[in-house]
């Protein structure tokens, strides 16, 4: 049951990882603060269900579209904002929305939220069905970043990641594109704390505070900026170290400052990225298999 526990809380990193990579990743937009929309997404869905007396199943969409609206919101910021100062703002907004959860009492303020466990058959739902449900949302996802980097979209993304005045003279609407991008990449964060809040039963304001938004940008950043496999990666090396180094837990923020500082400076590609040390091993590695094949064939045929 410990390494089902553990799993869950990779696969929820890791879809948090993913939606902030669509952000930060294909639109190149600096977003701090995306536990802002984690936490958004959790008490939305929390407040359904403990009360309005939703079905935890429909709270899932509905936190989906109300992160998402919000997001947009940022996105339409974002137009506006740019590098450094958007980061900030972003940073900004996860404090305000933080703060908001901590003094509001419709959210528990500083109490807390207790949220009842759904019911799947007519019985609570257990960890391996959490499991079974983060990896089937991970998957699609996955499926859904991969159709959109091959789209119209995607490339339009890539245009604006590389230079906005160039996409802009091309005609690319790049204010649209931006707000989109930072309405999917915040609806999926909804979406994620969705999940969390009832399969953990009981949320607080400090589970959505600006350290959790530095160890997702870690995640993505360690694993490869702009890639699907990178985020994935990030969340399970960092979801793993913890449990592995528990006697480094009060020294674990100065951790991940460090990483990101080291990766920035000597491998900005993350450790899986399309042009890291890693993955130049790797494909040089498959490319003499192929030539040695290759070689083979053509000397039986002589």
């Amino acid at each position: 049951m410990y390494f089902i526990v553990v799993a869950v809380n990779i696969g929820i990193f890791a879809m948090l990882a993913l939606s902030l990579n669509i952000i930060i990743g294909y639109a190149g937009q600096s977003a701090m603060g995306h536990a802002a929309f984690f936490g958004i997404g959790a008490y939305t869905a929390a407040l359904m269900t403990s009360t309005m007396g939703i079905n935890f199943w429909f709270t899932l969409p509905a936190a989906f579209i109300i992160t998402g609206i919000i997001g947009a919101f940022l996105g339409l910021i974002s137009i506006r904002l740019k590098d450094d100062f958007l980061a900030i703002t972003t940073i900004g907004i996860n404090f305000v929305v933080v703060a908001i959860f901590q003094y509001s009492p419709i959210f528990g303020a500083s109490l807390g939220m207790t949220v009842e466990k759904p019911l799947l058959f007519g019985m609570k739902m257990t960890a391996p069905i959490y499991l079974t449900l983060i990896v089937v949302l991970i998957v699609l996802t996955c499926m859904f970043i991969n159709k959109m980097n091959k789209s119209w979209f995607g490339l339009a993304l890539a245009s604006i990641r590389n230079d906005e005045m160039a996409a802009s003279s091309f005609g690319i609407d790049v204010n649209k594109y931006k707000v989109l991008t930072f309405t999917l990449g915040t609806a999926i964060a909804g979406l994620t704390g969705a999940v969390y809040a009832h399969y953990m039963s009981f949320i607080y304001s400090s589970d959505f505070a600006f350290v959790v938004s530095i160890s997702i940008i870690s995640m993505v950043v360690v694993g490869g900026v702009g890639t699907i496999k990178g985020p994935i990666f990030g969340a399970i090396l960092l979801g793993v170290a913890p449990e592995l180094f528990r006697f480094m837990s009060d020294y674990r923020m100065i951790v991940y400052g460090g990483l990101l500082v080291l990766m920035m400076r000597f491998q900005p590609q993350g450790l899986l990225g399309d042009n890291s040390i890693i993955m130049r091993n790797i494909n040089k590695i498959f490319s003499n298999k192929s030539v040695k094949k290759g070689g083979g064939a053509d000397a039986g045929n002589a």
